[in-house]
Protein backbone atom coordinates (compact mmCIF):
# COMPACT_ATOMS: atom_id res chain seq x y z
CA UNK A 1 0.00 0.00 0.00
CA UNK A 2 1.39 2.99 -1.31
CA UNK A 3 0.04 5.87 0.80
CA UNK A 4 1.57 3.69 4.04
CA UNK A 5 4.85 3.26 3.08
CA UNK A 6 4.71 6.89 1.82
CA UNK A 7 3.77 7.81 5.50
CA UNK A 8 5.94 5.11 7.25
CA UNK A 9 9.10 6.91 4.96
CA UNK A 10 8.12 10.29 5.99
CA UNK A 11 7.68 10.03 9.71
CA UNK A 12 9.16 6.35 10.62
CA UNK A 13 12.38 6.13 13.27
CA UNK A 14 14.46 3.06 12.87
CA UNK A 15 15.70 2.51 16.98
CA UNK A 16 18.15 0.49 17.41
CA UNK A 17 17.25 -3.49 17.53
CA UNK A 18 15.34 -3.72 14.83
CA UNK A 19 12.60 -1.42 16.42
CA UNK A 20 10.48 0.82 14.12
CA UNK A 21 8.75 3.83 15.69
CA UNK A 22 5.92 5.16 14.15
CA UNK A 23 4.03 6.72 17.10
CA UNK A 24 3.17 10.10 14.90
CA UNK A 25 0.54 7.71 13.03
CA UNK A 26 -0.16 4.24 13.85
CA UNK A 27 0.36 3.47 17.89
CA UNK A 28 0.47 7.16 19.75
CA UNK A 29 -1.36 9.56 17.85
CA UNK A 30 -3.26 8.22 14.78
CA UNK A 31 -3.81 9.47 11.62
CA UNK A 32 -7.67 8.90 10.95
CA UNK A 33 -7.39 9.40 7.13
CA UNK A 34 -4.59 6.83 7.16
CA UNK A 35 -6.22 4.52 8.78
CA UNK A 36 -9.60 4.64 7.35
CA UNK A 37 -7.66 4.29 3.46
CA UNK A 38 -6.24 1.18 5.95
CA UNK A 39 -9.64 -0.07 7.17
CA UNK A 40 -10.75 -0.25 3.19
CA UNK A 41 -7.93 -2.18 1.86
CA UNK A 42 -8.34 -4.83 4.55
CA UNK A 43 -12.19 -4.58 3.47
CA UNK A 44 -11.15 -4.98 0.15
CA UNK A 45 -9.01 -7.79 0.06
CA UNK A 46 -11.04 -9.64 2.37
CA UNK A 47 -14.01 -9.20 0.45
CA UNK A 48 -14.99 -12.79 -0.38
CA UNK A 49 -14.04 -14.36 2.62
CA UNK A 50 -17.37 -13.99 4.23
CA UNK A 51 -15.76 -12.09 7.74
CA UNK A 52 -18.58 -11.95 10.71
CA UNK A 53 -16.19 -10.72 13.33
CA UNK A 54 -12.82 -9.15 12.98
CA UNK A 55 -10.33 -9.63 16.35
CA UNK A 56 -7.49 -7.76 17.20
CA UNK A 57 -5.69 -6.75 20.23
CA UNK A 58 -5.25 -3.69 22.03
CA UNK A 59 -4.16 -1.37 21.81
CA UNK A 60 -2.56 0.09 18.57
CA UNK A 61 -4.59 -2.64 16.93
CA UNK A 62 -7.51 -0.54 17.53
CA UNK A 63 -7.68 1.80 15.22
CA UNK A 64 -7.09 -0.32 12.06
CA UNK A 65 -9.60 -2.91 13.32
CA UNK A 66 -12.65 -0.40 13.83
CA UNK A 67 -12.03 1.09 10.53
CA UNK A 68 -11.88 -2.14 9.05
CA UNK A 69 -15.04 -3.04 10.67
CA UNK A 70 -16.62 -0.28 9.54
CA UNK A 71 -15.70 -0.63 5.61
CA UNK A 72 -17.04 -4.67 5.93
CA UNK A 73 -19.71 -3.82 8.54
CA UNK A 74 -18.83 -6.32 11.20
CA UNK A 75 -18.21 -5.86 14.71
CA UNK A 76 -14.85 -5.26 16.47
CA UNK A 77 -13.72 -7.51 19.28
CA UNK A 78 -10.26 -6.94 21.13
CA UNK A 79 -8.09 -8.89 23.51
CA UNK A 80 -7.69 -7.24 26.50
CA UNK A 81 -4.38 -6.93 28.53
CA UNK A 82 -5.44 -6.81 31.94
CA UNK A 83 -8.36 -8.12 33.75
CA UNK A 84 -11.23 -6.01 34.78
CA UNK A 85 -14.20 -6.30 37.06
CA UNK A 86 -16.27 -6.36 34.20
CA UNK A 87 -14.17 -9.18 32.27
CA UNK A 88 -13.34 -11.73 34.58
CA UNK A 89 -15.97 -15.38 33.36
CA UNK A 90 -15.87 -17.09 30.59
CA UNK A 91 -12.82 -16.10 29.09
CA UNK A 92 -10.60 -17.37 26.21
CA UNK A 93 -7.26 -16.22 27.07
CA UNK A 94 -3.25 -16.82 25.50
CA UNK A 95 -0.24 -15.54 26.59
CA UNK A 96 1.77 -12.64 24.57
CA UNK A 97 5.31 -11.87 24.44
CA UNK A 98 6.26 -8.30 23.07
CA UNK A 99 9.00 -8.18 20.93
CA UNK A 100 9.41 -4.02 21.44
CA UNK A 101 8.15 -3.92 25.21
CA UNK A 102 9.74 -6.90 26.57
CA UNK A 103 7.48 -8.31 28.15
CA UNK A 104 4.87 -11.27 28.60
CA UNK A 105 1.36 -10.18 29.25
CA UNK A 106 -2.06 -12.99 29.33
CA UNK A 107 -4.43 -11.68 27.04
CA UNK A 108 -8.56 -12.15 27.17
CA UNK A 109 -11.77 -12.29 24.89
CA UNK A 110 -14.76 -12.89 26.41
CA UNK A 111 -16.46 -16.46 25.38
CA UNK A 112 -19.87 -14.57 24.51
CA UNK A 113 -17.83 -12.80 21.69
CA UNK A 114 -17.20 -15.22 19.36
CA UNK A 115 -18.61 -18.57 18.28
CA UNK A 116 -18.91 -21.37 15.88
CA UNK A 117 -20.45 -19.60 13.59
CA UNK A 118 -17.82 -17.02 13.18
CA UNK A 119 -15.46 -16.09 10.30
CA UNK A 120 -12.65 -14.27 11.73
CA UNK A 121 -10.63 -11.80 10.36
CA UNK A 122 -7.44 -11.02 12.72
CA UNK A 123 -5.98 -7.14 12.37
CA UNK A 124 -2.79 -6.13 14.22
CA UNK A 125 0.03 -2.97 14.11
CA UNK A 126 3.13 -4.88 13.20
CA UNK A 127 3.95 -8.59 12.96
CA UNK A 128 7.51 -9.56 13.58
CA UNK A 129 8.19 -12.68 15.45
CA UNK A 130 4.00 -13.26 15.18
CA UNK A 131 3.45 -14.24 18.91
CA UNK A 132 0.43 -11.65 18.92
CA UNK A 133 -1.10 -13.18 15.83
CA UNK A 134 -0.66 -16.62 17.33
CA UNK A 135 -2.41 -16.07 20.24
CA UNK A 136 -5.22 -14.60 18.99
CA UNK A 137 -5.27 -17.35 16.56
CA UNK A 138 -5.17 -20.26 19.39
CA UNK A 139 -8.32 -17.59 21.01
CA UNK A 140 -10.26 -17.96 18.23
CA UNK A 141 -10.01 -21.53 17.75
CA UNK A 142 -10.63 -21.90 21.45
CA UNK A 143 -13.98 -20.58 20.41
CA UNK A 144 -14.83 -23.10 17.63
CA UNK A 145 -14.34 -19.64 14.99
CA UNK A 146 -12.57 -20.03 11.74
CA UNK A 147 -9.45 -17.98 11.17
CA UNK A 148 -10.31 -16.59 8.00
CA UNK A 149 -6.90 -14.63 7.55
CA UNK A 150 -4.76 -12.32 9.33
CA UNK A 151 -4.32 -8.39 8.18
CA UNK A 152 -1.16 -7.27 9.13
CA UNK A 153 -0.83 -3.02 8.82
CA UNK A 154 3.28 -3.32 8.42
CA UNK A 155 4.89 -6.66 8.62
CA UNK A 156 8.48 -6.91 9.35
CA UNK A 157 9.49 -9.46 6.46
CA UNK A 158 13.24 -9.57 7.98
CA UNK A 159 11.68 -11.66 11.09
CA UNK A 160 10.10 -15.02 11.66
CA UNK A 161 6.27 -14.12 12.18
CA UNK A 162 4.95 -14.42 8.74
CA UNK A 163 6.07 -17.89 7.32
CA UNK A 164 5.66 -19.12 11.07
CA UNK A 165 1.74 -17.85 10.13
CA UNK A 166 1.82 -19.04 6.31
CA UNK A 167 3.23 -22.83 7.20
CA UNK A 168 0.53 -23.05 9.51
CA UNK A 169 -1.77 -22.39 6.33
CA UNK A 170 -3.02 -18.93 7.42
CA UNK A 171 -3.62 -16.53 4.67
CA UNK A 172 -1.54 -13.29 5.61
CA UNK A 173 -1.96 -9.79 3.74
CA UNK A 174 0.38 -7.30 5.11
CA UNK A 175 -0.16 -3.54 3.52
CA UNK A 176 3.37 -2.80 4.10
CA UNK A 177 6.32 -5.20 3.98
CA UNK A 178 9.71 -4.01 5.55
CA UNK A 179 13.00 -6.33 3.91
CA UNK A 180 15.04 -4.89 6.70
CA UNK A 181 16.08 -1.75 8.92
CA UNK A 182 19.62 -1.12 8.17
CA UNK A 183 21.66 2.10 8.02
CA UNK A 184 18.77 3.42 10.02
CA UNK A 185 16.34 3.07 7.06
CA UNK A 186 13.40 1.65 6.07
CA UNK A 187 13.32 -0.78 3.04
CA UNK A 188 10.22 -2.12 1.27
CA UNK A 189 9.86 -5.45 -0.31
CA UNK A 190 8.75 -4.79 -4.05
CA UNK A 191 5.21 -6.97 -4.22
CA UNK A 192 6.29 -6.51 -8.14
CA UNK A 193 9.63 -7.56 -8.20
CA UNK A 194 8.50 -11.10 -6.24
CA UNK A 195 5.95 -11.48 -8.41
CA UNK A 196 8.07 -11.82 -11.28
CA UNK A 197 10.64 -14.45 -9.51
Amino acid sequence: MKLLEQKISLEGTVLSGNVLKVDSFLNHQIDPNLMNEIGKEFATRFAKEGITKIVTIESSGIAPAVMAGLHMNVPVVFARKRKSLTLIDDLLSATVHSFTKNETNEVSISKKYLSINDRVLIIDDFLANGQAALALVKMVEKANAKVAGIGIVIEKSFQDGSKILRNLGLRVESLARISSLSNGEVHFINEKAEELD
